[in-house]
C-alpha cells in the first residue's frame, strides 16, 4: 500500500481566536476555507510556548521547552532530539523543508533532508534573554510598537522578500517531486514569516480590509496599573513608554495583519494548485498551523510572550485518510502534531522515543475525547523567571513563583477579564488545577536550568564573536551544473525526464 505525502503549511504569529471554524467567514481567505472544509479543525490549539523558537522545536520534537531545552528564541535545538522529520525519513520519507524554522545551533536541519531556503533570523547565541539582569531591555534585537506606528502598505519588505522566496522554492519542489524521479513518499514543510508584525502589507492586500468591523480590537487597553504583572512586564519589554498608540495606529496594524493573512491565502493557493498539478491532491495529507498567536491590540497588549488567548492559542488543521472533515473543541497542543504525523505516515514514534510527551491527534479526528490537560510554558525575554499554564476544559490556569496565580472560566469570560484565582467560590477548581500543575513543574529546579542556559550561552557567543566569525545559517546548497541542460546530459533525456505529465 502506498503510504500517503504529508504537506505542512505552517505560518507565523496566527491568532487563533480568528479561526472559530476555520478562517473567520470576514477574513478574504479562499484557499484556506477550502482547505479547512476538507480537514478536521482543532479549535482549541495551544502553542507549546508562545514565542517562535521554543514554539517550533516543540512542534517539531512533541516535548515541552522544559525538556526540549530550547527556552527563548537563542536557545540551541540540540542535534540528538529527534523531530517528525527524524522519524519520518527513519520511515523512508524523503522529507523537506522551504522556509522558517528558527532553528539555533549548528546543525540547521533536525531531520530535514533538504532545506530551500535559509532562516530569516539568525542561528546563533545572539538573542539570549538574562534572568541576572531582571528590567534588562535590549533594543537592537527586542520588540518595541514601533511595528503598530509603522503600520502601513509597502511593495516590498524584508519579510515579503522571504515569503515570496519560501513560496517559489516550494512550488518547485513540489513540480519536482511529481516528475517521479524519486519513488519514496515525501513530507514537504512549507513555513512562513507572515502574517509576523511588522504590519506592512501590499496595497492590494490592504485595500481588501478598508471597509473592516474589526480594525479595533473587543478588549481596549487598560491602564498599565490595571495589568497583571507579567503583562507589565512585557509592556515595559516592548518598550510602551516611548509610543503613543492612537486607534488609528491599532486600526492600522490589524488592518496589515489581517492584509497579510489574505497574502498567505494566495502564497497558499499557489502552492495547493501546484499540488494539484502534479495530481497528487487525493495523495496527500494536508495540515495548517501556526508556531503562536499575536495579541493585535487586546487590552493593549500586542505580539505575544502571554499566555491570553491571542498569543498562546492557534489555528490548527488537519486533512487526512481516516480524520473526519469537522470541529473538535477538546484542547490540544502542538507537540501533539509529532505524534499524529507519525500515526497518519506508519511511521514507528512510540516504540523508539518513549519520551515524547505530545499525544496523536488521529482519535480525535475518529469521534473520541480527550480529558488530559494542555500544557504550555515560558521562559524567554520579559519574564524574570518561568511561567507555565495548564489548559482543560473550560478551565485555563498559570502560575509562577514571582506572580500570583491564575485561573480563567474560559466559556464564561473568553476575553479572559476575570480572574477567579482568588474566588472562593472556584476554591476547589483552583486546587485541581494546581495538584495537576504541582507533579508536572519544579518551578526551582526549571528556573535553575534556564539560568545556567543562558550563562553558559552568554559566555560562549562573547567568545565566537571575537576573532574569526563563522555563523551557523544555513546556506542553501545549489548544484547550477546539475541544473537544466548541461554538456554531461543527453538534451532529450533531460526534456522527458523533466516534464509532467509525460507524452502528448
Amino acid at each position: 500500500m502506498k503510504r500517503p505525502n504529508i504537506l505542512i503549511l505552517m505560518v507565523d504569529q496566527l491568532n487563533g481566536t480568528l479561526f472559530p471554524d476555520g478562517p473567520a467567514d470576514w477574513l478574504h481567505a479562499p484557499n484556506i476555507a477550502a482547505l479547512a472544509e476538507r480537514s478536521t479543525r482543532f479549535v482549541n490549539t495551544y502553542t507549546a510556548s508562545p514565542l517562535c523558537a521554543p514554539g517550533r522545536a516543540s512542534f517539531m520534537s512533541g516535548l515541552l521547552p522544559s525538556r526540549s531545552r530550547v527556552y527563548d528564541n537563542a536557545a540551541e535545538f540540540a542535534a540528538d532530539i529527534p523531530t517528525f522529520a527524524h522519524h519520518l525519513r527513519r520511515a523512508g520519507y524523503h522529507t523537506c523543508l522551504s522556509g522558517k524554522m528558527h532553528f539555533v545551533g549548528p546543525d540547521q536541519l533536525h531531520g530535514f533532508e533538504e532545506r530551500l531556503t535559509t532562516d530569516i533570523y539568525p542561528a546563533d547565541f545572539g538573542w539570549t534573554p538574562d534572568y541576572r539582569k531582571p528590567g534588562e531591555r535590549i533594543d537592537w534585537w527586542y520588540h518595541n510598537l514601533g511595528s503598530v506606528t509603522g503600520a502601513g502598505v509597502a511593495e516590498i519588505t524584508n519579510q515579503m522578500e522571504y515569503d515570496d522566496e519560501v513560496a517559489h522554492h516550494a512550488r518547485a519542489k513540489l513540480y519536482d517531486l511529481g516528475r517521479g524521479h524519486d519513488e519514496r513518499p515525501w513530507c514537504l514543510t512549507v513555513s512562513f514569516t507572515h502574517p509576523h508584525d511588522p504590519y506592512v502589507a501590499r496595497r492590494r492586500y490592504w485595500d481588501l480590509y478598508e471597509d473592516c468591523a474589526h480594525l479595533l480590537p473587543r478588549v481596549p487597553a487598560m491602564a498599565y496599573e490595571d495589568h497583571d504583572p507579567h503583562s507589565k512586564r512585557i509592556f515595559d519589554a516592548n518598550d510602551w513608554r516611548s509610543f503613543d498608540i492612537s486607534d488609528e495606529n491599532i486600526r492600522c496594524a490589524r488592518r496589515g495583519y489581517f492584509a497579510n493573512i489574505s497574502y498567505l491565502d494566495d502564497k497558499i493557493g499557489d502552492i495547493l494548485e501546484a499540488l494539484r498539478g502534479i495530481r497528487a491532491e487525493d495523495d496527500t495529507i494536508m495540515l495548517f498551523v501556526s508556531d503562536h498567536g499575536d495579541m493585535l491590540g487586546e487590552r493593549g497588549l500586542w505580539f505575544k510572550m502571554s499566555f491570553f488567548e491571542g498569543s498562546s492559542r492557534v489555528p490548527l488543521m488537519i486533512s487526512a485518510p481516516g480524520m473526519a472533515p469537522g470541529l473538535v473543541s477538546d484542547p490540544v497542543s502542538t507537540i501533539d502534531i509529532c505524534p499524529t504525523l507519525c500515526e497518519l505516515a506508519g511511521a514507528d514514534m512510540a516504540g523508539v522515543a518513549p519520551w515524547v510527551e505530545g499525544q496523536s491527534l488521529v482519535s480525535l479526528g475518529q469521534g473520541g475525547r480527550r480529558e488530559a490537560p494542555v500544557a504550555m510554558e515560558y521562559a524567554a525575554e520579559a519574564s524574570y523567571a518561568p511561567l507555565v499554564a495548564l489548559r482543560q476544559g473550560r478551565w485555563k490556569y498559570t502560575n509562577c513563583a514571582l506572580d500570583p496565580e491564575q485561573l480563567f472560566d474560559l466559556e464564561a469570560d473568553p476575553d479572559e477579564l476575570n480572574d477567579l484565582a482568588g474566588d472562593p467560590a472556584y476554591a476547589d477548581t483552583l486546587a485541581r488545577m494546581r495538584d495537576m500543575a504541582g507533579p508536572r513543574w519544579d518551578l526551582d529546579a526549571f528556573d535553575a536550568a534556564v539560568r545556567e542556559s543562558q550563562a553558559r550561552r552568554h559566555v560562549v557567543y562573547d567568545a565566537l564573536r571575537r576573532g574569526g566569525y563563522y555563523p551557523w545559517d544555513y546556506q542553501p546548497l545549489q548544484r547550477a551544473s546539475e541544473r537544466y541542460m548541461r554538456n554531461h546530459m543527453d538534451l532529450n533525456v533531460v526534456e522527458e525526464r523533466q516534464r509532467y505529465p509525460r507524452g502528448g
